[in-house]
């Protein structure tokens, strides 16, 4: 079964890639960079595509049979500026029309394509205790991250009109070696510190990287994902717990807490800043319902996969 993976050669999906090879995927990897390119034949092979001038390898699109669709810029690297946020939209977006759009040009074999989506889709928690947790059924919210998600799904929507399926995995903040959150925490965690942003009550709904490429494996075998899915771990846990779960795994009791105050933050990174400290909370309860089981549904297991 051939898989086409973009945005292959980030964290995300380069666990993703490793994943589907175990389990003995022939994997096409959609890059920019030229000099990864192999040839056909193999079972990973490179395949040039720019969203930005329209090219792609059609006859790779026309003979998938699954497609992950994990590329887009990076959110909370760089400033929003206006252009940021363009390219941030525009990667997403185009991206995603441009596989749709190559794949209605003709006869495909396609059988489902697997979105990465996000948890952004909702926005912010709303400012009364114990708020119940987002669903899917939840309309996208009106801020900028809200707005994109909302963009971004719909890019590839009109595949389902030709009868593919199509998975949007709303995705939290993904744990995981190699990058990502992780590696903006250890910065601290080196030096036994706890860093916490704010106030550190913001909850977060996260997932291992680990149950993450098994979700991606799981909706492209299995028919019953389809549409918007939540991939988040059961337990969302505040800021606090989060960063304290991965420094105790680390050094048991012996770390500081240090606080970065909301003020700062905001100082710092402006609008960026604001969106890091909101809560999100994130039900798991249509991927249970799916029968997804995680190998890390809680944050202390997750933590000690990871610190030790």
């Amino acid at each position: 079964m051939k898989v086409i993976v973009t945005g292959g050669t980030g964290m995300i999906g380069t666990a993703v890639v490793k994943r589907l090879l175990e389990h003995g995927y022939q994997v096409m990897v959609f890059t920019r960079k030229k000099e990864l390119q192999t040839p056909l034949g193999k079972a990973l092979s490179y395949h040039y595509w720019d969203v930005n001038t329209g090219k792609i390898d059609r006859e790779a699109v026309l003979t998938a049979d699954a497609i992950v669709h994990l590329a887009g810029a990076g959110v909370m690297d760089r400033p929003w500026s206006a252009r940021r946020k363009k390219v941030i939209v525009d990667s997403r977006v185009q991206s995603g029309r441009l596989l749709a759009d190559t794949l209605l040009s003709g006869s495909n074999r396609l059988k489902v394509l697997v979105s990465a989506a996000a948890t952004g889709w909702y926005g912010a928690d709303p400012e009364i205790p114990n708020p119940v947790p987002f669903t899917e059924a939840q309309p996208a919210a009106s801020d900028f991250l809200g707005a994109c998600c909302r963009e971004w799904e719909a890019s590839t929507n009109d595949l389902v009109q030709k009868g593919i399926r199509v998975v949007h995995l709303r995705t939290g903040i993904v744990l995981g070696p190699g990058g990502g959150v992780l590696a903006t925490l250890k910065q601290g965690l080196n030096w036994r510190m706890a860093v916490i942003p704010g106030n550190g009550r913001q909850v977060i709904s996260w997932i291992h990287l680990d149950d993450l490429t098994s979700l991606y494996l799981a909706a492209i075998e299995q028919a019953i994902y389809k549409g918007p899915v939540n991939a988040v771990a059961p337990h969302p846990v505040s800021n606090t717990r989060l960063v304290h779960a991965l420094a105790a795994a680390q050094y048991g009791s012996a770390f500081i807490t240090v606080h970065i105050p909301a003020v700062v933050l905001k100082w710092m990174m402006g609008e960026r800043g604001a969106a890091a400290l909101n809560s999100c909370t994130v039900s798991a309860q249509q991927l249970l319902a799916c029968g997804f089981e995680f190998r890390y549904p809680d944050i202390q297991s997750a933590a000690r996969s990871l610190m030790t």
